[in-house]
């Protein structure tokens, strides 16, 4: 095959796993506001939203999410008279294109082979693919900081600020905290993390290889300061839509649901990575890629993988409707001095660890 040609093909096979990851994202995190309205409507004990149809068919209240994106393409786009416009109107989309930057790096499946090439079943694998993340998260600030200040309105300003400072104190043990997992598997590269966790332990043949044994700790503080960075109940100070003016209040149409989208991809975001990093990625107990054929492989590994995943935006989800809105002292204090000095704490203690038996002090 000519340079060419092979170029075509990794071109082709880029596109294709780009349409399929952004299209199971948008999905997903269309399907999450169907979620939203179900489950708080289960806790609620109430039916929650069926009233929409199309020629009768309600479809358990799927026809909500067509209805929510008519309507918000249908909303008159107002932008302010004293605002600035172009950070106005590049705000929204910065959030939204930074929440779905990070899915480029994760994997969603083995190395399957397909004509006879092995194809990666991620975008774009990179050894230091857990930075790249990180640094696609830092991302979202920008566009809520942004959205607010360019409104021109105080108390959008007041929200941009509170989202600033609300980030900023859970960036950092967003990091450290996985910096135990990181040691243990000795690698930034997301996928190889992930196929280190296939089979079981070899003296508990029971229990899955997962992250989540190794790591419960980092996976308690890690889930915590995501839903932290994703600004949602509890966490939900800059906004807070039923007592807060958040810092989009002077969103409408479109622009205000590209807000409200970045915020379902990133929940669904961090959901892939703790699947990723704590539950074992596409890998069960008793699947063998390997015997497969590379299209099966690849169908096996996509619905174990989106099935954790989904089950982990359920749980963000549950969390959601359960627990009441801290104060901002107490969300700073949380941030700053405990998940903090826990991160670094349990980073620490794992480097000892992992020093102490790897240097032969246990036989």
């Amino acid at each position: 095959m000519t340079d060419w040609g092979m170029f075509g093909t990794a071109l082709l096979l880029a596109w294709t796993k780009s349409s399929f990851v952004l299209g199971m994202v948008l999905f997903l995190a269309a399907l999450m506001t169907w979620g939203e309205r179900k489950q708080s409507a289960l806790m609620q004990d109430r039916i929650g939203a069926n009233r929409a149809s199309i020629l009768g068919f309600r479809l358990f209240g799927l026809v909500h999410i067509v209805a929510d994106g008519i309507k918000m393409m249908t909303k008159e786009d107002f932008i302010p008279p004293f605002a600035d416009k172009q950070l106005f109107r590049i705000a929204p989309v910065i959030s939204a294109v930074s929440a779905a930057l990070g899915f480029l790096v994760i994997p969603f499946g083995p190395v399957v082979p397909v004509l006879g090439t092995l194809v990666p079943m991620v975008v774009f694998r990179s050894d230091i693919g857990a930075l790249i993340l990180l640094a696609a998260l830092g991302l979202t600030i920008f566009g809520t900081f942004l959205g607010g200040i360019a409104s021109n309105n105080k108390w959008a300003t007041l929200g941009a600020l509170r989202a600033a400072a609300q980030v900023a104190s859970y960036e950092a043990a967003l990091g450290i905290s996985l910096a135990g997992i990181f040691m243990i598997y000795g690698s930034l590269d997301l996928a190889r993390i992930a196929d280190s966790q296939a089979g079981c332990f070899s003296r508990i043949p029971w229990l899955p290889a997962w992250g989540i044994f190794l790591q419960p700790f980092s996976f308690l503080l890690f889930a915590v300061a995501a839903m932290a960075e994703n600004k949602r109940i509890p966490f939900d100070l800059p906004e807070g839509e039923a007592e807060i003016i958040g810092y989009h209040v002077e969103y409408s149409g479109m622009r205000f649901g590209l807000f409200f989208m970045a915020e379902m991809v990133e929940t669904v975001l961090f959901s892939a990575v703790i699947t990723v990093l704590f539950f074992g990625g596409w890998h069960l107990p008793g699947l063998d890629y390997a015997a497969m054929p590379g299209w099966k492989a690849a169908g096996m590994a996509s619905l174990v993988f989106w099935g954790k995943v989904v089950a982990g935006c359920w749980c963000f989800l549950l969390v959601r409707w359960s627990l009441p809105r801290f104060r901002f002292d107490q969300l700073l204090n949380l941030g700053w001095r405990w998940l903090l000095p826990l991160a670094l704490v349990n980073s620490f203690v794992t480097a000892g660890i992992l020093l102490f038996f790897r240097s032969g002090a246990v036989k």
